[in-house]
């Protein structure tokens, strides 16, 4: 039995993921929660509540508390953060745990306060707030302590945070709107007005992962997809290109390009330089979009590189600035 342990949370859009010191992420599970709107009862939690997204009757809701990295519901994120804390460490702690987690670097003093409060309401004994383009750049294995300039380019669900990190601290950084889910609604929008087909979120993700793309792809994929006729209103199969996504998806991924931009037009000339020595590190389940970085590569020149676990760099990266922040906290003291 373990007296104290740290843990670290990604506190993503989509999903949530929890670290814990010595044994690393524990747990992935997507951040919905299923309601009773009747009694506001919790009915379901985490992948579970996922599947009931588009599928459940009228006293049901599949919900996701937070919208674009931000609380929206913090009754239930509280719920939900006290679920997944019991659920990764089990019962086998005898005092609150340390926790450090990660919100976008665009969040306000009121939005770090309301996750911090949650953090506490949820069994905490100590809570860190740490910003995501950090805890990803040392998720990634980047050396941020060094004087030396990194880039990130952290693309979650929600939001995607790009920032130049340089002694350990952000020097430029800038989080946007647009991310995994704008990418998602792109496709259903362009199912829509190109093939009267009315398609669901999770549908639209499939389509994401399978044959989206942000570049032309060498060879030509398809993929059959099933939704709801908008004239008939019947059930219909219509099979779609990767090409066809490309198009869909080019504004979102536009959007992205040109906030990358705006970032390095603020970055200090010798950060600059080195950022095109070293290249621009991408992390988040965004990052995983195919041709992402090659279209950031030929935008912007400079070479991109998509971290070696894009998906758990942010929560792997929180867990280990509990153990940074102690360690030379330990040393300061001495």
């Amino acid at each position: 039995m373990m007296l104290s342990y740290d843990i670290g949370i990604d506190l993503g859009t989509a999903s949530i993921l929890v670290y814990i010191k010595g044994k690393g992420v524990v747990l992935k599970e997507p951040s919905v929660v299923a309601l009773d709107r009747d009694t506001g009862d919790i009915k379901a939690i985490g992948e579970e509540a996922r599947m009931m997204i588009g599928r459940t009757p009228g006293n049901i809701v599949a919900v996701r508390p937070l919208r674009q990295g931000v609380i929206s519901d913090y009754t239930v994120t509280e719920k939900m953060l006290k679920y997944f804390i019991k659920k990764a460490s089990g019962s086998r702690t005898l005092r609150k745990p340390r926790i450090s987690v990660c919100i976008p670097s665009g969040a306000t003093e009121v939005e770090k306060k309301a996750v911090e409060d949650a953090t506490y309401e949820a069994g905490a004994r100590e809570v860190t707030i740490i910003e995501e383009p950090v805890a990803a750049a040392i998720g990634a294995g980047i050396d941020i302590y060094k004087a030396c300039g990194n880039m990130i380019v952290d693309i979650g669900g929600g939001t995607a945070d790009i920032a130049v990190i340089s002694l350990g601290g952000t020097v430029v950084s800038t989080s946007v709107k647009t991310a995994g889910d704008d990418f998602d609604e792109a496709i259903v929008r362009y199912m829509r007005k190109k093939h009267n087909l009315l398609i669901g979120e999770r549908t639209a993700e499939d389509i994401k992962i399978n044959i989206g793309s942000a570049y032309k792809r060498p060879e030509l994929i398809t993929m059959e997809v099933r939704g709801r006729d908008l004239v008939s209103g019947l059930p219909k199969t219509v099979t779609i290109t990767s090409d066809e996504t490309l198009e869909a998806l080019r504004e979102p991924a536009m959007q992205i390009v040109e906030t990358v931009h705006s970032v390095l037009e603020r970055t200090p000339p010798e950060l600059a330089a080195d950022i095109f020595d070293r290249g621009i590190v991408m992390t988040g389940g965004g990052s995983l979009l195919s041709g992402l970085d090659m279209l950031l590569e030929e935008k912007t020149g400079i070479n991109c590189m998509i971290a070696e676990d894009p998906l758990t760099a942010v929560a792997i990266g929180t867990g280990k600035c509990i153990e940074y922040s102690h360690g030379s906290r330990k040393s300061s003291d001495d």
